[in-house]
C-alpha cells in the first residue's frame, strides 16, 4: 500500500457540513459529477451506506479527500474516491479505501466492486495496490471524454 508516513490523517464520518469541500474535492478531481444534492440525499439514505472523509492535519484538518459507498446485499459498491491534488499519492485514498474494505467486510460484504476509467491508470494501480482486479468493462460508460470503465472488484471474505 502506497503510504506517507509524515503524513498525519484521521478518517471520519461524512457530515454535511462537510459537502462543500466534497464537491470542490470531486469538481477538481474530475470524477463524473454528483454535486452537493446528490451527496446529501446520499447522508440521508436509511440504506446501507458508508461515506468517509480524511482529514490532515496538513491541510489545517480540512477534508483531505473522501470516498462513498453502498452495501447491496453481499456486495459493497464503491462509488467515488478523491482527494486533493496536493495530497494524492501521499496514501490517503488508500486509508480510505481500507476503511470502506473494513467496513464492508464487517457487515456481511463478500465482494467490493468499483468502475474506474481505462485510461486512469493512478487510480488503477491505488485499486489494485489494495488488491482489486479487473473482472469486466463497460463500453462508453463515462461520458465528457466518452470512455470505458474497467470493473474491478476484489473479495472480502475471511481467508482461512
Amino acid at each position: 500500500m502506497i503510504g506517507d508516513s509524515d503524513l498525519n490523517v484521521a478518517i471520519e464520518p461524512m457530515t454535511e457540513h462537510d459537502l462543500l469541500a466534497v464537491v470542490e474535492i470531486e469538481q477538481e478531481s474530475g470524477l463524473s459529477p454528483w454535486g452537493w444534492d446528490a451527496y446529501h440525499k446520499e447522508l440521508q439514505s436509511p440504506e446501507e451506506v458508508i461515506m468517509l472523509v480524511a482529514r490532515a492535519d496538513s491541510v489545517g484538518r480540512a477534508v483531505a479527500g473522501f470516498i462513498v459507498s453502498r452495501l447491496i446485499g453481499p456486495e459493497l459498491h464503491v462509488y467515488n474516491v478523491a482527494v486533493r491534488a496536493e495530497l494524492r499519492r501521499r496514501g490517503v485514498a488508500a486509508r480510505l479505501l481500507g476503511a470502506v474494505l473494513e467496513w464492508g467486510q464487517l457487515n456481511g460484504a463478500d465482494l467490493a466492486f468499483l468502475e474506474v476509467r481505462e485510461g486512469n491508470r493512478a487510480a488503477q494501480n491505488l485499486y489494485r495496490d489494495c488488491g482489486f482486479q479487473v473482472t469486466g468493462r463497460r463500453r462508453q460508460y463515462y461520458a465528457a471524454p466518452m470512455e470505458d470503465a474497467l470493473l474491478m472488484s476484489v473479495s472480502l471474505r475471511s481467508k482461512p
